[in-house]
């Protein structure tokens, strides 16, 4: 009894240091690259993929986005502090030493590139590490302090999943594969500027140039609803573009822009904080809701 009574404050340091580290990868943000990097190997495989390059894909795919998200809070540590949104990240809150933030994010990183090296081929090693390259090096490192369009430019790194799903099965790249990538590229906007209306106190404690600090919240509500306008038509042309898509899918993504458009069109109109928030909910059901009808499509039609 005394022996389990000594080990269990030891244990629970271990829980809490395993956590953290898994904090670090942020899962919810993995989560949905993780499933359009599915999409994208569906619409690849023309069907289901074989169960062995499911995993590749989630194993390989998860390894570079939680790499990514390690290499991210290690460099944002000082902003993260700022931040009542993030001051209690693993890094920010002192519980992670930064250089081994730093380490983790870089073991991760070349993991990915070696299980889809080995696994399945060199452009979608290439591709995952060149999503984490452009989410630290060119949004966290070189735009996000310095430019009230870091988002639209680094959310390049966010479109890279579908890239390397597709990849992974083929070995190329594809025009249908660049279309998922510019769906997710012209959804990131529309989908983090809702969030940065929410928490917009928090970047400017931060001195973090976000589009509603710098240009003001009726601005960022024009370019959420120009942004939405420019991302709708793609979602509909995909389904001219590729013959892999039926009728499931493109039903879904006309009643599912639509909704888009009239909670932006909402927001553009009221500007209310609830406007706000049904907008940024929303727009992560509707990319996950639009990849479930693609790969139904894909393993039906």
């Amino acid at each position: 009894m005394e022996t389990a009574a000594n080990n269990q404050p030891w244990a629970k340091t271990m829980s809490r240091t395993i956590l953290d580290y898994l904090i670090l990868t942020k899962p919810r943000v993995m989560s949905l690259l993780l499933f359009t990097a599915l999409g994208g190997s569906f619409i690849a495989a023309r069907g289901v993929p074989p169960w062995q390059y499911i995993v590749v894909v989630l194993v390989g795919g998860a390894l570079a986005s939680g790499g990514a998200s390690a290499l991210n809070m290690w460099y944002e540590e000082d902003i993260d502090q700022e931040m009542h949104r993030t001051d209690h990240r693993p890094v920010a809150g002192g519980r992670i030493k930064p250089m081994n933030a730093l380490i983790f994010g870089v073991v991760l990183n070349i993991a990915s590139f070696a299980v889809f090296y080995f696994f399945t081929n060199v452009l979608a090693a290439s591709l995952a590490i060149a999503g984490s390259a452009l989410y630290v090096v060119l949004y966290t490192a070189l735009l996000k302090r310095t430019t009230t369009q870091n988002i639209v430019v680094g959310g390049a790194a966010g479109a890279v999943p579908p890239l390397v799903g597709y990849a992974a099965i083929l070995g190329v790249l594809e025009l249908e594969a660049w279309y998922l990538f510019a769906v997710v590229f012209f959804w990131t906007p529309p989908h983090f500027w809702a969030l940065s209306l929410l928490i917009k106190d928090d970047y400017a404690r931060a001195g973090v140039p976000m589009m509603p600090v710098v240009s003001g919240e009726a601005a960022t509500r024009v370019q959420i609803l120009l942004y939405t306008i420019l991302m709708l038509p793609l979602t509909v042309m995909y389904y001219f573009a590729t013959s892999k898509l039926g009728v499931v899918y493109l039903v879904s993504a006309v009643i599912l822009g639509l909704v888009f458009f009239a909670l932006a069109f909402k927001l553009w109109r009221t500007g209310a904080r609830k406007d706000t928030l049904n907008l940024y909910k929303f727009s992560l059901l509707y990319l996950f809701l639009l990849f479930v009808a693609l790969m139904f499509d894909a393993a039906t039609v």
